[in-house]
């Protein structure tokens, strides 16, 4: 029977840590090989062409979130239409989680496309607060007139829902590629 000394104990800690360690470095050396680019169009952001290496075996999982405004159009009693003067928050969106399937490609993963959008806002907004004239009388209707999708954050991360290894921001007129977040 061979006895376990304080001595090998401490090889075998001192060899787990260091294996720790390059499982944690191992993560950290994900490669860009080409920035995903958003595309603003209306109501919604597609995000494509991001391509990335060193992801190892287990699911990245990308999500994609937007935001962005609606603008409505007043109505008064007679009939008469107005625009909104106050475009109001509309209701986020989001692509979901969707994988890059790196685990069966030798850890190379790739955003082929992201799709989010955004929604009208619920409930719908008063008249005033899409800026209706009359002083803040709720003597007007409104109406949905546009919506706008005006910035999108696209995260990466590995294993699901775990570490963040990828971000971007991205905003309407600003740079298809965006900015790290």
């Amino acid at each position: 029977m061979r006895r376990v000394t304080l001595k090998s104990l401490g090889v075998m800690v001192v060899a787990l840590f260091a294996v720790g360690i390059m499982s944690s470095a191992a993560l950290a050396a994900v490669n860009v090989k080409s920035l995903p680019k958003a595309t603003f169009s209306g109501d919604t952001v597609n995000v494509t062409g991001g391509n990335f290496s060193g992801l190892g075996n287990i699911e990245a999982v990308a999500n994609l979130t937007v935001t962005g405004e609606a603008t409505y159009t007043c109505t008064n009693q007679g009939g008469n239409q107005a625009p909104g003067q106050n475009p109001v928050p509309a209701q986020p969106g989001s692509s979901g989680p969707v994988g890059l399937g790196n685990s069966d490609h030798n850890g190379r993963g790739t955003i082929t496309n992201l799709t989010a959008k955004v929604t009208a806002p619920s409930p719908d907004p008063t008249a005033q607060q899409v800026g209706c004239g009359g002083g803040g009388s709720n003597n007007w209707t409104v109406a949905l007139n546009t919506l706008t999708a005006t910035a999108a954050h696209l995260e990466i991360r590995q294993p699901a829902g775990g570490s963040l290894i990828f971000c971007r921001n991205y905003t309407l007129g600003g740079p298809e590629t965006g900015t790290a977040c």
